[in-house]
């Protein structure tokens, strides 16, 4: 067997072994990873790609290993839920580094974070003055959760003490000229209506119709295949 087919087997086995895992680790490792995650993450990565193109050792070695380090994430978070002491030991705790508009400055040294980083990640959530939080969490993603206070919060309904009508997501009828026909059974619409709504906005049948989507109110948003401005340049 040639060594490009022999890539290529062991590429699509390794491929096949991370689909898996990455299934079975769940989707904490696709957003808010901790540091612990990253690692993970990255070690997999690493084993993985050896695994694709190091014919020196056996496959069973690095499928070996990947299950390993695969089946760790699946462990730590079953300890984690049983333990918090076990959950603060692999990812940490979260630490308060702004207080009533007063900087913590030993909470930045402890989480190695000068000041400069501090004010981009309170610019990031669109705070320019530190007088104006309440409290800024660096949580163990070392994302920045960021309350502002009272007085300068947006004003909403419920402040105002007055009560609007309830909303449900807009959902979608109509995908790429496809009904969806559960969707419109669980809002109890008709086809009828959807045809005579979708001819308001120039479609002659549902091929027409790239993108429907209906709101709460029963307004219908329609996006055609053949938009006005195809074409136009700026």
């Amino acid at each position: 067997m040639s060594d490009v087919i022999v890539v290529l087997v062991r590429s699509f086995l390794a491929f096949t072994v991370l689909l898996v895992l990455t299934r079975i680790m769940g989707k904490k490792q696709l957003s808010h990873l901790t540091l612990f995650d990253y690692v993970v993450g990255i070690t997999v990565g690493s084993i993985a790609a050896s695994m694709s193109f190091d014919t020196d050792i056996e496959i069973s070695n690095y499928v070996a290993a990947l299950g390993v380090w695969g089946l760790i994430p699946v462990a730590v978070g079953y300890f984690g839920l049983k333990s918090r002491k076990f959950l603060h030991l692999t990812d940490g705790r979260a630490m308060i580094l702004v207080k009533k508009g007063e900087v913590l400055e030993e909470s930045l040294r402890k989480n190695h974070i000068a000041i400069e980083e501090l004010m981009m990640l309170l610019r990031e959530k669109g705070v320019f003055k530190v007088d104006d939080v309440e409290i800024a969490i660096l949580e163990t993603n070392g994302e920045l959760s960021v309350m502002k206070k009272t007085d300068l919060e947006a004003i909403t309904p419920r402040l105002l003490g007055m009560k609007v009508k309830l909303e449900h997501a807009p959902t979608l009828l109509v995908v790429d000229g496809h009904l969806l026909s559960k969707n419109m059974k669980i809002l109890g619409h008709s086809r009828k209506w959807l045809m005579k709504e979708i001819q308001k906005h120039g479609a002659h049948s549902l091929q027409d119709v790239f993108l429907a989507q209906v709101d709460s109110n029963g307004n219908l948003y329609v996006d055609l295949y053949e938009d006005d401005n195809k074409g136009v340049e700026n």
